[in-house]
């Protein structure tokens, strides 16, 4: 590989088409798309300080790096990526980018960050903004800590485990989505979706949990959750008790107590869903 070392790169598509570049401790400054369309590029010690660094691109290495804020939009329609020990400043970063891979990574303004990408692999990432990944498929999470709403709306084969979602209205229209050992805060939790699995979850949701098809709890806590259930499908095993449940369209629902349950006969049948109080 052709190796760059302490340069300052400047202007439009500075390093376009660049191919088996190994480049360390460069800045690249003013200028739009300074790797676009490249391919087999290392990038370690490096800033980026401006618009669209790697559209296009494929097989892409990057350590311990920054994209500073007004790098933004920075990386779409890129194949087969791995970011490791680097700081995202930039909003909007990620999309329809596919094998996309973040290892201790921290994104503070990740705002609309992963639409519509493939094959996403997160751990130990922390991100705070709105819109995170919207319509992505394949993805596994392992050590997330996100501040932001409407996380994953529309996303397909999610995995998410160790994390934490401070999130109001996350996993909205998803498809097989399995969460495990995580904490959701939020109100609205998973409507209109399919599939959805909580396994020693902690939740917190005003109206969380209604209108899916197929919702399973497994040793799940639900604190400060009200008006739960609401035409779903439902296989609930609650680890202590629950403030409301309202109106469940079928399945079982155990727990040691259920504050206020709620089951209206002109909306729903009652007899479709079973009641379990645990000892």
């Amino acid at each position: 590989m052709e190796k760059l070392q302490n340069q300052v790169f400047t202007g439009e598509r500075a390093l376009f088409f660049g191919e088996g570049l190994d480049i360390e401790h460069c800045t690249f400054e003013d200028g739009e798309s300074p790797l676009k369309e490249s391919r087999n590029i290392r990038l370690s010690h490096c800033t980026f300080g401006w618009k669209y660094p790697l559209w296009y691109a494929a097989d892409i290495e990057v350590r311990h790096s920054i994209l500073r804020e007004m790098a933004r939009s920075g990386i779409w329609y890129t194949r087969r990526i791995s970011i490791t020990d680097t700081l995202i400043e930039a909003p909007k970063t990620f999309r329809r980018a596919e094998d996309v891979r973040l290892e201790r990574v921290r994104m503070p303004h990740a705002a609309e960050t992963f639409w519509q990408c493939k094959g996403v692999r997160l751990s130990d990432v922390e991100a705070v903004g709105d819109y995170f990944g919207m319509n992505c498929e394949d993805v596994s999470v392992d050590g997330l800590r996100l501040d932001g709403n409407y996380c994953f709306d529309g996303a397909k084969g999610v995995h998410v485990k160790n994390s934490v979602l401070n999130s109001k209205d996350s996993f909205w229209n998803t498809t097989d989505v399995l969460v495990e050992d995580s904490v959701i805060v939020g109100e609205y939790l998973g409507w209109n979706s399919r599939n959805l699995t909580l396994v020693n979850c902690t939740i917190e949701s005003l109206q969380g949990m209604c209108y899916i098809e197929n919702l399973r709890l497994v040793n799940c806590r639900l604190n400060n959750t009200t008006l739960a259930f609401e035409y779903c499908s439902v296989d609930a095993d609650i680890d202590g008790g629950v403030d409301s449940v309202l109106n469940p369209t079928s399945g079982i629902i155990r727990a040691q107590r259920i504050g206020e349950l709620i089951l209206e006969p002109d909306r729903i049948d009652p007899t479709k869903t079973k009641i379990v109080y645990k000892e």
